[in-house]
């Protein structure tokens, strides 16, 4: 049986949690869908848009009947909204979150209610105005259970990710840190990097390369500064990682070893290949 909620909390409404609000509705997952935020522009944007049926800034208020809370903000501010709700919300409630970081914030929330997730989807864009009811489906949301995890929290949410359409899997907090530190943080902060390199009268230069490599540096930084604070080890590993490589490179370009470069080349092609569009 598909679960069924009465009223849905979700705590940050922006493009992640919109289209978590949108999906919800279209899927009828939900009764009742409650936004809560700090600006309230925003929350009414998120209601014209129909992401939410009703807007509320006080968090504990607005988790008081809510079967299911998901937290959409920044990850460090996440651990501590949690706390609030758990306090708040009715004893047999769930509780998830989107969060790109997970062993911080399972390391600092005790309860057994609580399921950290992190939904594989999104963009550089930020704000309600660009969620979609469809962002989750076919798209992996991976959920970090810990011993302490209720069995029942972590089917209902298991089975909430499921009925948004997206596909589940189960990894430790740690296991998924340094995972994400690789396929996601890195390639953030390359973007930034090289982003940050173009001087201002080189722009009019820039073409589809330079664009499409730097797109994600558009990111929202008041979401990616704390990311890199939480997984600070993990991403220094990559970081370690990347310039092993780079040297690499760089030795066979100082050489100018032919052979070496063009395998270099070849081995990337193949692993993006590999990926499809």
């Amino acid at each position: 049986m598909q679960l069924r909620l009465g009223t849905l909390t979700i705590v940050g409404v922006g493009l992640i949690g919109g289209a978590i609000g949108l999906a919800a509705k279209k899927r009828g997952l939900a009764r009742h869908i409650i936004g809560v935020g700090r600006d309230p522009v925003r929350l009414d944007t998120a209601r014209r848009l129909g992401a939410i049926d009703e807007a509320d800034t006080d968090l504990a208020r607005a988790v008081a009947a809510a079967d299911c809370t998901v937290f959409c903000t920044p990850v460090n501010r996440i651990a501590e909204q949690v706390a609030i709700a758990v306090r708040a919300c009715p004893v047999d409630a769930i509780l998830t979150d989107a969060g790109s970081t997970k062993q911080a914030i399972v390391d600092a929330i005790e309860s057994p209610r609580f399921v950290g997730a992190h939904p594989l989807a999104g963009s550089e864009k930020k704000g309600v105005e660009h969620a979609h009811a469809e962002l989750f489906v076919g798209r992996w949301t991976v959920l970090t259970p810990t011993p302490r995890t209720s069995p029942d929290a972590l089917d209902r949410v298991r089975e909430f990710w499921t009925a948004l359409g997206a596909k589940v899997r189960l990894m430790t907090p740690m296991d998924h840190d340094r995972a994400l530190a690789l396929t996601s943080h890195l390639p953030h902060l390359l973007a930034s990097a090289l982003a940050g390199l173009l001087p201002d009268d080189l722009r009019d230069l820039t073409a589809t390369g330079f664009r499409d490599t730097t797109r994600i540096a558009g990111g929202d930084v008041e979401v990616w500064t704390p990311i890199f604070q939480h997984n600070r080890l993990a991403v220094l590993d990559a970081l370690d990682r990347l310039e092993q490589r780079l040297q690499q490179f760089r030795q066979a370009l100082t050489q100018d070893d032919v052979d070496v470069i063009d395998r270099w080349l070849t081995e990337g092609k193949k692993v993006r290949d590999a990926l499809g569009s």
